[in-house]
């Protein structure tokens, strides 16, 4: 498997084994915005030792937040500053947020997008919803399909890394009920969306189907930002792209071929034309009315606010 299938740099690591949590987001974009720069924090808020009281974890706990809130697109590193992002303060600002305490399951699908839409920080959620093709699989398939897949990239990985990162990974779809850990019996944000079952000891399984929670606004957004990452892209996208393209709303959310349809089809109403879906002669396509950079960030905001107005 090529840099393009694990990213240049794949990465393993961060979260220290714990699975993201629903209010961890909110307290990490809270804390950078209360800095008195106002959105700006130097990288060490998270490294002082002021950070365990402030963050009311343990110390490995406010590493994890730290590397889930870089992950999902909340802060972004700035020199050696962390800043929050225009998107984390639509979500979560108190005044204007539209989801200031990450309660609403659109919020869950869109971190999920941002985790396992590409391999830069998140390198095995990519690739499970990516490149495992089995409807049926365990632990210890996918670490060595991803040790196959490395093997040829001189890139060093211990397996007990490796393990620990699909593991947390599952958990975070799919926790232990069984267990009798606190941290582990307190329900992971992404774990409503239902997408691993378990089945049994070890054997997990997609759950494929319409998603009834996604909104269509979600699955917009994911598709202008899926759209922005593909070189030369223009303004014309092939139904298949969408479907099957690694990195695709199809293939990251799960969907079948009749529910992309019906919701690239509802998208022309809820841009107004922005989003265009066409079918003539059996080649499905859709089209972006404005494909320049300002437009498409425009829509992505459009598309986010549709997915909260109704809850």
């Amino acid at each position: 498997m090529n840099a393009i299938l694990m990213g240049a740099k794949p990465q393993f690591s961060g979260h220290e084994t714990f699975p993201l949590r629903q209010l961890w987001l909110k307290k990490a974009f809270d804390a950078v915005l209360a800095h008195p720069h106002h959105g700006n924090a130097p990288k060490d808020i998270f490294l002082r030792d002021e950070a365990i009281v402030d963050f009311g974890v343990g110390k490995n706990m406010v590493a994890s937040i730290r590397f889930w809130a870089v992950a999902c697109g909340v802060l972004e590193e700035n020199g050696d500053e962390y800043k929050v992002t225009d998107t984390a303060t639509l979500l979560f600002n108190d005044k204007i947020g539209l989801d200031p305490y990450c309660e609403n399951i659109a919020t869950a699908w869109l971190m999920h997008w941002f985790l396992a839409s590409t391999p830069d920080k998140t390198t095995t959620w990519y690739y499970i919803f990516n490149h495992l093709t089995q409807p049926v699989f365990n632990r210890e398939a996918i670490a060595s399909a991803i040790s196959s897949a490395i093997a040829d990239r001189n890139i060093k990985l211990a397996q007990a890394t490796l393990k620990r990162d699909v593991e947390c990974c599952i958990r975070g779809y799919a926790p232990r009920t069984s267990s009798d850990s606190p941290e582990e019996l307190s329900e992971p944000l992404l774990g409503e969306l239902g997408l691993i079952v378990h089945n049994s000891k070890d054997s997990f399984e997609f759950r494929r189907g319409m998603k009834r929670s996604l909104h269509n606004g979600i699955f917009g957004y994911a598709l202008i930002d899926y759209w922005d990452r593909l070189e030369s892209s223009g303004s014309v996208m092939a139904f298949d792209r969408v479907a099957h393209g690694f990195g695709s709303p199809g293939r990251v959310f799960k969907l079948e071929e009749n529910s992309i349809a019906d919701r690239l089809i509802a998208l022309e109403q809820i841009t107004n034309g922005g989003i265009q879906w066409t079918e003539q002669a059996g080649l499905r396509q859709i089209t972006l009315k404005k494909s320049d950079t300002d437009s498409k960030e425009s829509l992505k905001k459009q598309l986010l606010q549709a997915a909260y107005q109704n809850d």
